[in-house]
Parts: C-alpha cells; structure tokens; sequence
C-alpha cells in the first residue's frame, strides 16, 4: 500500500515531540479498513484525493505579503477585548441548558444538557511545533486551563497547530475528561501521555456516546498533517454534538461543500453552529465571488464568511434559524486578509439573510436563547475596512449580489 513508510529509528527519535506519532497496529490497520481511505491517503468528499492548498503565485504572495498599506490591516491597531472568564461566569447552569464560551480561534466551552464539552483546545503561545517560531497568539487567554473546571469531553477536529495544541493536550492528560477525535489522532495524543481508554476515535458518520451526550464525526473538506514528513494518515472532521434537548454542530476547518445540506437532514436542525470564517485566501476573487475556486487553493479547504453564513442555512435545511457562533478567527494571523475582515464580512453576509449571529469577545459566555453579544467589538481595535461584501448566494432577500453592508453596534 502506497503512502506509508515507517521512519527510520534514528529519525524518529530526533523528531520533535510536537510532530506527534504515527499511527501503528490495528490504529493503522483500522484506518486502512476505513472507506474514506484509499491509496494510503484519506479521501475528502466526493472521492476527491487529500487537497493541499496553493495560494496563487508566489510573485503575487509577496506583493500582497510585503505591501505595507496591506500589512498593517493583518493586525488589530490595539488591544483586542477579552473577557477575564471567571469561575462565577460558569459556576451556575445555563438558564437554557445551552452556554457557548467562545475561547478564541476554534476553541470553544460548550456546557449542554448538563455536560460539558471542549472543542478544539489551544491555550499554547504559538500554533507552531517550536516555541520560538510560528504564529503568535494576538490575545491572552480568557483563563488559565486548570480554571475552567472539569470538562467531561474534549473534542479535536483535526490535528494541525492551530487546532492540536500539545502543551495543551498534556495539561489535560493529567485530568478525568475523555477525547473525541477522527481516525489516526489519537496517536498524537497517547504520544503525550493520554491512556487509550480515555479515548474515542471515530471515523466520519460514526458515533460515541460520552454520558447523556451522542458525539458524531461528520465529514468536512481539509486535509491533515504536523511533521515536515506527513504520512496522510489522520482523519479531519466536524462534529455534531446532540443531547436530551439540545443539539450543536462545529465545523472544524473546512472548504464549502454540498455535504452540509446531508448533515442538516441527519442530524438538525442545531440550537447553535459554530462556523470557521476565518484564514481563506488573500486570492479569492473579490470580483466574483460566484466563480468556482482552482482545485489546490485555500478555497478549497477553508471557507470565507459568506460561505460561512450559507453553510449554516444549509445545516438548517434552507433556513435563518438558530444562532452562528464564527470562529477561526481574531487570535493568530494565518492569513493575508485584513485582520477584522471576517467579523465585517460575517456580520455583512448574516444581515443580508437575516440570520442571527453571536459576535462574543473571547471568554464571554452566552446562551444561544438568550440575550446575544452583538456589538462588533474588533472595530474597537481595527482600522476601518471598506468594500462591498459578497453575500450567500440565492437567499430570500439577496439574488447574487454584492450588498454594500455595515453591521449596527
């Protein structure tokens, strides 16, 4: 079977502990059973090979790299507001049964139907395998880890930097919560000491049950790997989390594809979403946003918020309903788009649909059925942004066109 080879031992043991390990035994064996695997590489939606992205020409990286107007828009102008999470804030239920903690990035404390569940963990400086190199956190966290109390479930997307974090990981090696991740993580996260009955590893439309909680791994478009040599052999997956009374759904990074109108009908509609609208490409055709994106770029496997909105309403069989929470955005620059673009944009395309949208600064908790957060905080911090922002395609109020929008305070 092509696309795996063992490493030669000497290499292995020089590898960084953050390279995490590969898979092996009936891990391995269970990932070559899997019929999203073919060719010794996980297959996205469709059949379609693992996408790698491309980002356009590197002629045309490095001006938009080193222009200095567009710079100095990839970073907020001060300091971004955080929310000092405190144990008051989390200590009593939700009135609802339903609280999200928005942590920054992907990280996000859901506390539903009585449990608590942690997706996408990254209290670490940098998402980056070494301490002194890669993307550097722009906000403090909103708490230390050991403050947010006992967490019955973490669940893990997939395992790049910005979603994997290993210090994180080891600190909570160290308590009782179970993981959750796709086929193949949990290499990485017996490699930094968690015990293998402590973990849930499942592939795409597969089910855990964690207490009162069912935790399904749904498919997402993206692609895996943390080594300089990746063996292609862990899974990316959103996840849906359905409880007694409640059910919420967290995209993980991925590209816009046909598949979340399958999720919706199998598994919502959902109280809440939480949607990546963060970290696309400098290189999208602002022009036309109609225009279908080149096979290998970031189109490919992240979305933009536009995207984000429409895969929300398909998440909601065609419908403005429940509330979108956006995240993978705000607290690293991944990307070359303006730093406080994806909360214009996301605030712009969900107004266009009328749909409601939770815009919490980090570490503030709210209930999606309650009072929702809808100051646009980061233009606080931001120097302002002008365009026209392309709105989802074929919704109620908008036909394909771009709608010159500004969200209200």
């Amino acid at each position: 079977m092509s696309g795996f080879r063992p490493m030669r031992s000497g290499l292995r043991a020089q590898r960084p502990a953050a390279f995490g390990a590969d898979p092996s035994g009936e891990r391995l064996a269970r990932i070559r059973r899997s019929p999203h695997f073919k060719d010794g590489v996980f297959e996205n939606p469709g059949g379609q090979a693992q996408i790698r992205p491309s980002g356009g020409g590197m002629l045309d990286f490095a001006k938009n790299f080193f222009d200095k107007e567009k710079r100095s828009l990839r970073a907020p102008t001060g300091r971004i507001p955080v929310h000092a999470t405190t144990l008051a804030d989390l200590a009593k239920p939700p009135v609802t049964g339903l609280r999200l903690t928005w942590m920054g990035h992907s990280g996000v404390l859901a506390e539903i139907d009585g449990q608590r569940v942690l997706f996408d963990p990254v209290w670490g400086t940098r998402c980056s395998p070494f301490p002194f190199a890669g993307p550097k956190r722009l906000h403090p966290v909103p708490l230390p880890l050991a403050a947010l109390g006992p967490v019955d479930v973490v669940v893990i997307s997939h395992d790049h930097y910005d979603h994997l974090d290993m210090p994180t990981i080891k600190a909570l090696a160290g308590t009782d919560t179970l993981f959750a991740v796709p086929l193949g993580v949990g290499a990485h996260l017996e490699h930094w000491g968690v015990s293998a009955d402590r973990l849930r590893e499942v592939d795409w439309h597969e089910a855990t049950k964690v207490g009162g909680l069912t935790l399904t791994a749904t498919p997402a478009r993206h692609f895996c790997g943390r080594g300089l040599r990746n063996t292609q052999h862990t899974l990316w997956a959103s996840w849906v989390v359905a409880g007694e009374e409640h059910r919420i759904y967290h995209s993980g990074d991925t590209g816009y594809f046909d598949g979340f109108k399958d999720i919706g009908a199998d598994h919502g509609p959902f109280d809440a979403t939480m949607i990546q609208i963060g970290a696309y490409s400098d290189f999208w055709p602002d022009d036309d946003p109609e225009s279908a994106p080149l096979p290998g770029g970031w189109p490919d496997i992240h979305m933009n918020p536009a995207q984000g909105v429409q895969t929300h309403l398909d998440l909601q069989g065609g419908e403005a309903s429940g509330v979108l929470l956006p995240i993978h955005w705000g607290s690293f620059n991944l990307s070359l788009h303006p730093w406080a673009e994806p909360g214009e944009w996301t605030l712009a395309a969900a107004q266009a649909v009328g749909q409601a949208v939770a815009l919490p600064v980090p570490g503030l908790p709210f209930e999606p059925a309650g009072d929702l957060p809808v100051h646009p905080w980061w233009r606080d911090v931001s120097a302002p942004l002008s365009r026209r922002w392309p709105v989802p395609a074929g919704t109620p109020r908008t036909t394909r066109e771009d709608l010159d929008l500004v969200g209200e305070d």
